[in-house]
């Protein structure tokens, strides 16, 4: 029987928190078999971001060619998109390999710091979100999407609808600063309520992506996919590691380590 293999196309966080480390992680403990193909170079710790150096579009495009040529990825996620170019050598590489994909549409650290550029906000909109599985904005994240503030739950629906119309098949809105409620939308909607439990939160977004990407790869539909990404996220908080001086980074090992 042959493993599952998924992709994660995003940048390197130096502190292990979030980013490529984070998602490998993630596909490691849900028994997937993770490549990566690094986009961009952070120098980050748990208390911010001290230098972002981004990877030349056609590096990004190198590192995908090659997983694709050997391996039988179907389902890659993407994390760190700072620069327009990389948007579009992403966007030009799922379409040439017919991949399904989970976008994560990172903006922003945890622990701070600006990470995606403002002329790839419309790279990702117009190229990219309308090729993907699915998109899993935060709320800042949304509201940067769809163009206005997302204050309730009325507010969030607003704001997948909107984000659906340019193409994508699923919207998930994650609601870590929205009292826990996760919101999927998909021409229906559906509330997965939840609770915010006290760990660290440096790289949630990226370990929800990168799980949602892996229970998807094996097979799991949407919607018992989003649940059990939520518990899995969960988990990883609850059992977050107390190393560094910031914000403490997820654990998706959970009760592992």
């Amino acid at each position: 029987m042959s493993h599952i293999v998924a992709m994660t196309i995003a940048g390197s966080d130096s502190g292990g928190g979030a980013g490529i480390q984070a998602d490998l992680k993630t596909f490691q403990a849900l028994g997937v078999h993770g490549t990566c193909a690094i986009t961009a170079i952070t120098s980050q710790n748990t208390l911010g971001v001290q230098g972002v150096y981004d990877v030349p579009a056609e590096v990004t495009e190198s590192q995908i060619d090659s997983i694709m040529s050997d391996f039988n990825v179907i389902f890659a996620k993407t994390g760190m998109l700072s620069k327009a170019e990389t948007v579009e050598c992403v966007a030009r590489k799922v379409k040439q390999y017919g991949l399904k994909v989970v976008i994560d549409p990172v903006m922003a650290a945890e622990s701070g710091g600006r990470l995606l550029n403002p002329d790839a906000v419309d790279a990702l909109k117009n190229k990219l979100i309308p090729l993907a599985e699915a998109v899993t904005p935060n709320t800042y994240e949304a509201s940067v999407l769809c163009g206005f503030e997302i204050k309730d739950i009325d507010d969030a629906k607003k704001a997948c609808e909107k984000i659906y119309a340019l193409g994508v098949k699923n919207v998930i809105i994650t609601g870590g600063h929205f009292g826990g409620i996760d919101i999927l939308y998909n021409g229906d909607f559906k509330v997965f309520r939840g609770e915010l439990v006290k760990g660290g939160t440096h790289g949630t977004g990226c370990t929800y992506a990168a799980s949602l990407t892996a229970y998807l790869a094996k097979g799991e539909p949407v919607e018992k996919a989003c649940e059990k990404a939520k518990a899995f996220v969960k988990d990883a908080v609850s059992n977050s590691m107390d190393v560094g001086h910031g914000v403490r980074p997820v654990n998706p090992g959970g009760k592992l380590f």
